[in-house]
């Protein structure tokens, strides 16, 4: 391949070339080549030694683009047509734009253009074959900047073959720099549409049509959580992922341990998959096919292929953040050659949403309920606040992928016809199969959006963010569940899933200034059940979690009794196996499906709150819900009262739950050795007596978590009043403890807790249950154990936390809810206890 070497060519010679490959520009020549080609001739140049596949090609330049302008004097011919552009009237827009781009297609290539793309594109077949197939993509002037995506304004070709077929590409790239959804795009950013010119990038093609290909970024693009790389992928080309044309796999990966040399695959989540794009050989350059159901079963990318493509972007990351001098998240797109089997980095470019909001304001948005707040999320501001509250948690009509982390309302429009949208009006809720660029000048006008298809990282949804505007992505069939002109309710604040309600259901939002928050000598935990909700929690002021509950990430992430899947042949009822082997049709070895999804629901708040310590409790169903598990009744004895029978570390050296405790063991031993992840801190719950406390450190060491080992630590929850009263015994066993104020409570007081008939006697303020929590806080004091609070009570009662401060409690975990009220009051107790 004959070039001109990056060492001889200057920088004027650089902007009167029409031609230039990628490996003699870089960042600095997004003016010369356009962000994106400038970026493949970064990482070409300075990340390929480090290891990051990146196909070759080459770039016309902007100075082509100009030439070719000039030479036939049409900006004069477009100027004249743009005097009356009005780019909020959908009809204006569409005849502008085809004039335009008429004007563009009609006009001939100057033919020293011609012959330099032609030359360029015989020297790339020189180097791979005759006939080589590339990507021919627009890259304009102001795009992939760092506050501005310019995300799919401009078209892209791909498996063009032959020069003609690049130099027909090329030309209408040079057009698509007037495509309706650019020209509105350029109008509400405030670019003038003359001083942006358009290269284009000729680029050999990685053959992912007979392998995998999607994207990922180096941030979580909902909470703007910064140690967290998001992966999308799909089979085929990536045009489907990048278009929303169909749902993805999603894969999370942690990257300051994965940067020290572990493997912190944190979520794993399946997509549909429905649709592959593959070359077609006849008239066009591609074409959709069905995927087959074995394939939609299975991730498109192994673990391996998982963690390497996560340390390409944060190589990518970092040196991006370093070119920059600032943190610098990343959009990059990538692809896995079917021929090789390699994988490549095909485009990379700024994160443009969260990488430009500021941390000093937490917002948070919930719907107003009865039983308290139900939905927590951090989000833009909405303008909109209900005092009323409802009386139950609703129903979604449909569910998807959340899109921000806001709640907004609206009436329906159901459109499925581009040539529809001026049928569109301000405020709606738009409601679609999935959109494209040409939907972006109504887009922007929605108070929601709502598609069939897509992923975390397709069109809808990254507009959606750019716009601040909440969308649920991947909901299947939206357009035939929500009626037109319906009023609903679209909820993006309670975790990853987003939620459709019907009806316009009371909210409000809250804005907290972080700044201005006091620090407290009292630690201020978190009780986290939900591991979806852990990155967005993290974002609250805390010193870690006090309380990760695994009945949670069990009941509705694993939904099966652990003895069901290690007795899974032993099962008596067919409906109950045949629904197991549904659920875990990806595994043979069906006790790993709980291994899996425990460590990954563990090792996601674990590694929201890192290195911070999150001290996660042990199972703590009582036998009754246990027996609601799938196949659980199979293994449950039927008890009259199971508050107080066979629950907690009773069950975890009983012969009936023994192996599957050993399954608990090693998820979390998998998520502190292979995941890296140290800070989790098992807890056992119920433990009668230190010789108790024992065997279950015995049965824990047996399976790979030894107390001391890889510093660990265990401790036990303070629920009993024979924790209270031999809490110096205890301390032998243990390393520190948790009072579960609910249940000591209750058994301090004789009542059972799930009883309506004595609920008005439980109060943890009762004279008899402050004696037992004092009592606890100073034996553990006196042992040299730290001693927390995981209960209700404090997130309660104000003057609880009060109590506890007065008692020299170290810490306090409380509901998320409760976090920034009770820090206020710790801090203010604090205080008055100093001066005391």
């Amino acid at each position: 391949m004959t070039t001109v070497s990056t060492s001889t060519l200057s920088q004027s010679a650089k902007e009167r070339s029409l031609i230039l490959w990628f490996d003699e520009v870089g960042i600095a020549d997004i003016p010369v080549v356009g962000g994106k080609n400038a970026s493949l001739g970064e990482m070409i140049q300075q990340l390929t030694p480090k290891g990051i596949n990146v196909p070759t090609g080459f770039a016309t330049t902007a100075y082509a683009y100009r030439h070719f302008i000039q030479s036939a004097g049409l900006e004069a011919k477009l100027r004249q047509l743009f005097t009356d552009l009005d780019v909020e009237d959908v009809k204006n827009l569409q005849e502008r734009g085809k004039k335009a781009r008429s004007l563009l297609i009609h006009t001939p290539f100057p033919l020293e253009l011609r012959q330099a793309i032609a030359t360029a594109y015989l020297s790339l077949c020189e180097r791979y074959n005759a006939e080589t197939d590339v990507a021919v993509r627009s890259s304009a002037t102001a795009e992939d900047l760092p506050d501005a995506s310019f995300a799919g304004q401009q078209e892209t070709y791909l498996n063009v073959v032959g020069a003609e077929g690049v130099l027909a590409a090329c030309h209408k790239c040079f057009a698509s720099l007037f495509t309706d959804r650019a020209i509105s795009y350029r109008h509400t950013k405030g670019f003038d549409h003359f001083s942006i010119a358009l290269a284009v990038g000729v680029q050999k093609m990685v053959r992912s049509d007979l392998a995998t290909s999607g994207v990922m970024f180096s941030i979580d693009t909902e909470t703007g959580f910064k140690d967290a790389a998001l992966i999308t992928a799909a089979y085929g080309l990536g045009e489907n992922v990048v278009q929303g044309s169909v749902n993805p796999d999603e894969y999370y990966v942690f990257k300051p341990t994965l940067k020290a040399g572990f493997r912190p695959i944190i979520d794993k989540k399946l997509g549909s998959k429905e649709l592959k794009m593959i070359y077609d050989d006849g008239s066009k350059f591609t074409k959709n096919v069905a995927v087959s159901a074995s394939e939609r079963g299975k991730f498109a990318l192994s673990d391996q292929e998982i963690l390497q493509l996560a340390s390409w972007a944060c190589l990518i990351e970092d040196h991006y953040s370093q070119v920059h001098g600032i943190f610098t998240p990343m959009d990059i797109e990538w692809a896995k050659d079917g021929i090789t089997n390699q994988l490549f980095i095909v485009q990379a470019r700024p994160e443009t949403v969260q990488s430009q909001k500021t941390g000093n304001v937490l917002r948070s948005y919930r719907l107003l309920l009865e039983t308290g707040n139900w939905g927590l999320g951090t989000g833009e501001k909405s303008s909109q606040s209900h005092s009323a509250t409802l009386t139950a948690s609703p129903t979604p009509l449909i569910t998807g992928r959340a899109i921000g982390e806001a709640i907004s309302q609206g009436k329906t429009r159901l459109i499925l016809d581009v040539k529809k949208l001026g049928q569109f009006q301000a405020g709606e809720v738009l409601v679609t199969e999935r959109t494209d660029p040409d939907w972006e000048p109504i887009m922007k006008r929605a108070s929601a959006i709502v598609t069939n298809s897509g992923g975390r990282t397709c069109h809808a949804a990254i507009i959606a963010r750019e716009l601040g505007v909440p969308a649920i992505v991947g909901c299947g069939n939206a357009t035939e569940i929500l009626k037109p002109g319906q009023e609903v309710t679209i909820s993006c604040a309670e975790g990853e899933e987003g939620k459709v309600y019907a009806g316009l259901l009371p909210f409000e939002v809250e804005e907290v200034a972080l700044e201005n928050l006091p620090r407290t000598r009292t630690q201020i935990l978190m009780n986290v059940g939900n591991p979806q909700e852990a990155l967005s929690l993290s974002a609250i002021p805390n010193d870690g979690v006090g309380l990760a509950r695994t009945e949670f990430i069990i009941a509705n992430q694993i939904q099966i009794h652990p003895m069901a899947l290690i007795h899974y042949d032993l099962l008596k009822d067919e409906f109950v196996k045949a629904k197991i082997a549904e659920i875990t049709t990806l595994y043979d070895d069906k006790p790993q499906y709980f291994v899996d999804k425990l460590a990954q629901g563990i090792g996601r708040i674990a590694a929201a709150f890192y290195p911070k310590p999150v001290i996660v409790r042990t199972s703590d169903f009582k036998s009754n819900e246990y027996a609601n598990l799938l196949g659980g009744r199979q293994f449950e004895p039927n008890e009259e009262n199971p508050m107080l029978g066979w629950r907690g570390a009773a069950r975890y050296y009983d012969q009936g739950y023994r192996e599957a405790f050993a399954l608990e063991c090693h998820a979390i031993k998998r998520v502190r050795e292979e995941m890296g992840l140290t800070n989790v801190i098992p807890m056992i719950p119920f433990c009668r007596t230190p010789d108790e406390g024992r065997l279950v450190l015995a049965e824990m060491a047996k399976n790979g978590l030894k107390q001391g080992v890889n510093d660990l630590q265990v401790y036990v929850m303070c629920e009993l009043p024979n924790n209270v009263i031999m809490a110096e015994e205890f301390a032998e066993v243990f390393d520190g403890f948790s009072i579960g104020s609910n249940d000591l409570t209750q058994l301090t007081l004789g009542i059972d807790r799930d009883s309506a008939l004595v609920a008005r006697l439980f109060d943890e303020r009762n004279q008899g249950v402050k004696r037992m929590v004092k009592m606890a806080i100073e034996a553990a004091k006196k042992c040299d154990r730290k001693i927390g609070i995981c209960g209700q009570a404090p997130s309660d009662y104000p003057e609880f936390a009060q109590f506890l401060v007065e008692q020299g409690i170290d810490s306090i975990s409380l509901n998320p809810d409760s976090v920034l009220k009770t820090m206020l009051e710790v801090a203010k107790a604090e205080g008055s206890n100093s001066n005391s």
